[in-house]
């Protein structure tokens, strides 16, 4: 389905292979022009840039990948400490694609869990990263460490995705369309903001156990070796060098229960940013906002 989805006209395909996986997506734009590398999150693909991404190519080089594990891109085999779906092993694939490109230093803007793969490219690659926007997360460390009935109810799929292969995957892959409209129909905005053929690709990419693997290994990764990363650089003191410029949801989990100035804050040397007004979407909810956001971090160079 994505390949043949019509909402970015111009742009080509990314079918490349890098650090040991096949990416999938979409670039577009001027290559002569500052590049911007845009992550997805979950349940989602790079379709969720839909709105942005044409915008956005109008002058800039727009890479959109599909995350390893996620969309069309490829699901690496397992491995005994997920090491393969960590946000580092992710990073390492971006660094690649961009290479591969004709981009060695770009800007990324990353949601969810795309937000967490720009986080750890900004910081083990502050050379390359020119700047980062990073929507609706707070640190992976704090989420957890803070973990209360409230947050656990909010987001259970957390702790549903970490449990032992198969449970998840079977369950997910046996009904991927209830799984999928049951988490982003569940947010403030309901399934009102996302075409039906948008959602649809976000539900193929979770049909069938082996497709839905993808996901749970990211997020196997997330509550064990990147937690190790991510503790490491705080033990040693490591802050993110590039400036990182915040977007969340004035009607979501992060606002009411983190303060994400403040946590992004501690790790990185130059932060800032706001709420905006819609939910947890924000690339679909309010994409003119998001676009002028990635202009300025942009042109604040």
């Amino acid at each position: 389905m994505s390949s043949r989805f019509s909402g970015f006209p111009g742009f080509a395909a990314i079918d490349h292979a890098v650090n040991g996986v096949r990416l999938r997506g979409r670039f577009g734009g001027d290559p002569a022009q500052p590049a911007v590398l845009l992550l997805h999150g979950h349940p989602e693909s790079h379709l969720m840039w839909h709105r942005v991404a044409p915008a956005l190519a109008r002058d800039h080089f727009v890479v959109a990948p599909d995350l390893r594990g996620y969309g069309e891109s490829e699901r690496p085999a397992q491995a005994a400490d997920h090491s393969g779906y960590s946000k580092r092993e992710m990073a390492r694939d971006c660094l690649a694609l961009m290479e591969t490109l004709g981009h060695r230093r770009f800007f990324v803007a990353g949601h969810d869990r795309g937000a967490r793969v720009a986080a750890r490219l900004a910081a083990d690659a502050p050379e390359r990263v020119a700047g980062a926007l990073l929507m609706d997360v707070a640190p992976t460390v704090d989420m957890y460490d803070a973990t209360t009935k409230d947050f656990a109810v909010a987001y259970w799929h957390w702790f549903f995705l970490i449990q032992p292969a198969p449970l998840p995957e079977t369950l997910i892959g046996a009904n991927p369309r209830a799984y999928v409209e049951g988490i982003m129909g569940g947010r403030h905005a309901g399934l009102t903001p996302f075409p039906r053929e948008v959602l649809d690709g976000y539900i193929a990419g979770f049909t069938g156990a082996e497709r839905a693997r993808g996901a749970c290994e990211d997020y196997r990764a997330a509550a064990t070796i990147d937690l190790e990363h991510d503790r490491r650089d705080r033990a040693q003191g490591r802050l993110i060098e590039p400036p990182l410029r915040l977007l969340w949801a004035r009607h979501g989990v992060i606002e009411r229960l983190f303060r994400p100035l403040q946590l992004w804050g501690e790790l990185a040397r130059t932060v800032s940013g706001r709420a905006l007004d819609c939910g947890h979407y924000l690339t679909e909810e309010r994409p003119d906002d998001v676009i002028a956001e990635i202009r300025n971090l942009v042109a604040a160079e």
